[in-house]
């Protein structure tokens, strides 16, 4: 049994404070939360776990990892502390929205050599694993193109999009890591379109709302992501990757299997409503596969997925403020 420490309270947190705890190998120890009213609610929901502050969870040899879903300006300064203090990490994405810090970051991890897993959560989710291992075992020969969309419900608030690093960096860049994980090669350049049709406001905080990334592999095959913070029939997912022999496709997980048919024509439910449902199995398989790699087992996605995945959304950066294809180094 591992004794975890979870840091952050809020959202992303609850997700993975569910999984640890009904994990039969795993221990929800105790909690890292500055807010008192978000450490209380979930001291109460999990009555057997103990509040601790950051050196206290660091110093304790009873925690044998910690799990960071914190706010993202802490990321890499848990890391760093975990590190140093022998504990095995997982964290959410990203380690930082700064490309130098999460370098320094990552140097420190392998100093210490502990191990790491870093939470892209969507390389977890079992239609994806199933594409994957489907393209991998030659279903349709060699990938061509893959063209992958990801539009959120609706957009956040422009204060959030002011904090969060931009679209690029927040957003878009769980769908760059997917296309790296997809074609199992890193692309050579990068072209970045974007603007604000959605909310006014994400514009004038300077963010966008709505993007076209076209990458370029050394294979010669080609990525599209088409991302929008609108899409008010749900939260639309799609993989799609033609290849040789035919094409691979992943729809949306729908909120229910039932099509209504009628004189009218044909109804169906809307894509599950947010990340958290359509995700659900992911969270859980990620855990799982934090736990294999408590055991000893290599994790499938480390820091440096993470820093690739920041550099490719700086690149799509550049390339849409300077309207020119960037070279990926």
């Amino acid at each position: 049994m591992f004794n975890i420490a979870l840091f952050g309270a809020g959202r992303i947190g609850q997700v993975h404070a569910t999984n640890i705890a009904n994990h039969p190998n795993t221990c929800l120890y105790s909690l890292v939360e500055p807010y008192d009213v978000f450490a209380e609610q979930f001291c109460h929901e999990y009555p057997g776990v103990i509040r601790q502050t950051v050196e206290q969870a660091f110093d304790d040899p009873k925690v044998d990892a910690v799990a960071i879903c914190s706010a993202t300006d802490t990321h890499a300064d848990y890391i760093e502390m975990a590190a140093k203090a022998g504990k095995a990490i997982f964290c959410e994405k990203p380690i930082d929205l700064d490309l130098s810090r999460v370098r320094d970051c990552l140097g420190v991890v392998e100093e210490h050599q502990v191990p790491f897993l870093l939470g892209f959560n969507r390389r977890f989710d079992p239609q994806f694993n199933a594409l994957k291992k489907a393209l991998n075992n030659g279903k349709i020969g060699a990938p061509a193109s893959v063209i992958i969309t990801s539009r959120d419900p609706a957009p956040p608030p422009a204060q959030y999009a002011k904090t969060s690093g931009g679209m690029f960096r927040d957003m878009s860049i769980h769908d760059l890591d997917m296309a790296r994980f997809i074609l199992g090669e890193d692309p050579v350049s990068i072209s970045a379109h974007g603007s604000c049709m959605v909310d006014p406001e994400i514009g004038e905080v300077g963010d966008i709302d709505t993007s076209v990334i076209v990458m370029e592999f050394p294979s010669g095959a080609m990525a599209t992501i088409h991302n929008s913070r609108r899409s008010g029939y749900g939260y639309d997912q799609r993989v799609e990757v033609h290849g040789e022999k035919g094409m691979l496709q992943v729809g949306n997980a729908l909120e229910n299997l039932v099509t209504l048919s009628a004189e009218q024509g044909q109804q169906r439910a809307n894509p599950e409503h947010f990340f958290l449902q359509r995700y659900h199995q992911a969270y859980v398989s990620e855990w799982q596969h934090f736990v294999d790699v408590l055991n000893g087992a290599a994790p499938s996605c480390t820091g440096l997925d993470g820093e690739l995945a920041l550099n490719l959304a700086e690149k799509a950066l550049d390339s849409m403020t300077t309207k020119q294809t960037v070279i990926v180094s």
